[in-house]
C-alpha cells in the first residue's frame, strides 16, 4: 500500500504548530541582577489562551500515528511478526533520537552543575529543553498496547474509542469532585488513545463512508466543548497554565476529549481537499522535509530559544516591551524568524548524526521475532518511567543532575537496543548456528 501523504501532512503541520506554538508563548526578561526569568503568558495574559484552541493540535499526531501504526502492524501480522518484534522495531525509533538529545542535554547539565551554574537558571534551561517531554511515555504506551488495541478494534470497531472515551469521563469525573490524581494519569491513555484508536478506524473506513460521521463529530466535539467550558468547571486553555484547576491537559480532561473529537472531525472533512492540494509536486516538497525532520524539530526546537537567550538578553541587547503590550506582539515576527533561522541551522547541523542514526536504527532492527522478549518490555518500562519523569521535573530539578532518571533512561534504551541487536545477530547467522546444540 501507498503511504498516504495526507497523514504524513498530518504529523508535520501537528509538529510544526507545537513548534510555533511554543515560541510564540515563550516570554523572556532579563532581571536587574543580569538572570533570564520567563514569565508566564498565558497566566499574566488571560485573554491568550483562547490561541491554545489554534495550537493544541496533537490529536492530530496521535490520529495519524494510530492510522500509520494500524497499517504497519497488519502489515507485520500477515507477515508473522510477533508483537514484540514488531514493537521493539517501532520503539527504536522513538528511542534512538530520543536517547541522544536527552544524553547530549544531561552532560550539558552535569557540566553546568559542576562548573557553579545558578541552580535556577539550570532548573529553568533544564525545564524548558524537557517541556515537549509528556507526549513520548504516552506515546510509547500506546504503541505497546497496539496489538491488543488493534486486536479489539479488529472486533468490535467505533465501540473500543467510544467505550475508551466513557471511561476517561468517568475517570475526569472522579478527578474533578474527588480530586484523585493519580487515577488522573489513566486519563493520558485514555483521552489521547482515543484519537490513536480513531486512527484505526480511519484507515478501515468506518469514519468516512458517509460524510455525515465526521461532521457530526466535528459540531459535536465543539458544541460539547462549549458546554464544558461555559457551564462547567473547565478553563478554555489546551494548554497547561500554572495554578488553573482543574486543566485541561495535566491530566486529560472531558473539555480535550471533545476537543479531540471536534479536531479529528474537522480533519477528516478537509481531507479530500488538501489530499488534492498534495498532489501537486510542488507543494509535497514543500511538506515532505518537514514531515521528514519532524522528530528532530520535536526535540530540538526550544534550542533556538536558549541561543537567542544567551545571545539578545543576558547580552542586555533584545528590547523588551511590556508583556502582552501591542510592541511586545509587534516583536514576535521577528522573534518567530529568528528562531526559524536558528532551528535551521540545528536540523541541518544535525543530518549528519541522523545518518548514523538511521544506520544503527536498520542494524538492529530487523524483521525479526524475539526468543526472550522480556528485556525489551523491561527496557520499554524504564524508559516511560524516566521519560515520565523528566516531562514532570525537567533535566535538572531544582538545579541538580537527575541521576535516577538518567540512569533509567540510560539502562532502559540499553536493554531495547540490545535486544534487538542480538534478534539481527541472529537473524543473520546460518541456521545451524542459530539453534545451539543439544548434549
Amino acid at each position: 500500500m501507498s503511504r498516504d501523504r495526507y497523514v504524513d501532512f498530518l504529523r508535520a503541520w501537528a509538529i510544526v504548530l507545537v513548534v510555533l506554538g511554543h515560541w510564540l508563548i515563550t516570554a523572556l526578561v532579563r532581571e536587574p541582577g543580569g538572570q533570564i526569568t520567563a514569565p508566564e503568558l498565558l497566566a499574566a495574559v488571560p485573554w491568550t489562551q483562547w490561541l491554545t484552541l489554534a495550537f493544541q493540535i496533537m490529536p492530530l499526531f496521535f490520529l495519524a500515528g494510530g492510522h500509520a501504526a494500524s497499517g504497519s502492524w497488519s502489515r507485520a501480522r500477515a507477515a508473522g511478526a510477533t508483537a514484540s518484534g514488531w514493537l521493539g522495531r517501532r520503539a527504536l525509533r522513538l528511542l534512538l533520537p530520543t536517547g541522544v538529545y536527552s544524553g547530549l542535554v544531561l552532560l550539558a547539565v552535569g557540566v553546568c552543575s559542576v562548573a557553579g551554574v545558578d541552580a535556577d537558571t539550570l532548573q529553568l534551561v533544564g525545564w524548558a529543553m524537557a517541556m515537549q517531554f509528556w507526549f513520548l511515555p504516552v506515546y510509547l504506551l500506546l504503541s505497546a498496547l497496539t496489538p491488543a488495541l488493534h486486536a479489539a478494534h479488529r472486533r468490535w470497531g467505533l465501540v473500543v474509542p467510544s467505550a475508551a472515551g466513557g471511561v476517561a469521563l468517568g475517570v475526569d469525573a472522579l478527578v474533578v469532585t474527588a480530586h484523585a490524581p493519580y487515577v488522573g494519569l489513566l486519563d493520558y491513555v485514555l483521552v489521547w488513545g482515543v484519537a490513536y484508536q480513531l486512527g484505526f478506524c480511519w484507515r478501515d473506513g468506518l469514519l468516512t463512508g458517509r460524510r455525515l460521521v465526521p461532521l457530526t463529530m466535528a459540531a459535536g466535539g465543539a458544541v460539547a466543548f462549549a458546554a464544558l467550558v461555559a457551564l462547567g468547571p473547565f478553563p478554555v486553555s489546551l494548554i497547561l497554565v500554572t495554578g488553573q484547576t482543574p486543566s485541561n491537559t495535566n491530566p486529560p480532561s472531558a473539555a480535550m476529549l471533545a476537543w479531540v473529537v471536534a479536531q479529528v472531525g474537522l480533519c477528516l472533512l478537509v481531507a479530500p481537499a488538501v489530499r488534492r492540494l498534495l498532489d501537486h509536486e510542488r507543494v509535497w516538497r514543500l511538506v515532505r522535509p518537514a514531515g521528514a525532520a519532524s522528530m528532530t524539530l520535536y526535540l530540538w526546537h526550544m534550542l533556538p530559544v536558549l541561543a537567542v537567550a544567551a545571545a539578545f538578553y543576558l547580552t542586555g541587547l533584545a528590547p523588551e516591551p511590556t508583556l502582552g503590550s501591542a510592541a511586545w506582539w509587534g516583536l514576535r515576527a521577528p522573534w518567530l524568524l529568528v528562531l526559524g533561522v536558528v532551528l535551521a541551522g540545528v536540523v541541518s547541523g544535525l543530518r549528519p548524526l541522523e545518518r548514523g542514526l538511521a544506520v544503527l536504527y536498520e542494524r538492529t532492527s530487523p524483521d525479526a521475532g524475539l526468543r526472550r522478549a522480556w528485556p525489551l518490555w523491561l527496557g520499554l518500562a524504564m524508559n516511560v518511567t524516566a521519560l515520565g519523569r523528566f516531562a514532570v521535573r525537567g533535566f535538572a530539578p531544582d538545579g541538580r543532575f537527575p541521576v535516577l532518571p538518567a540512569t533509567g533512561l540510560a539502562l532502559g534504551t540499553a536493554l531495547v537496543m540490545l535486544t534487538r541487536w542480538t534478534a539481527a545477530h541472529r537473524l543473520g547467522q546460518p541456521e545451524a548456528e542459530q539453534t545451539p546444540s543439544r548434549v
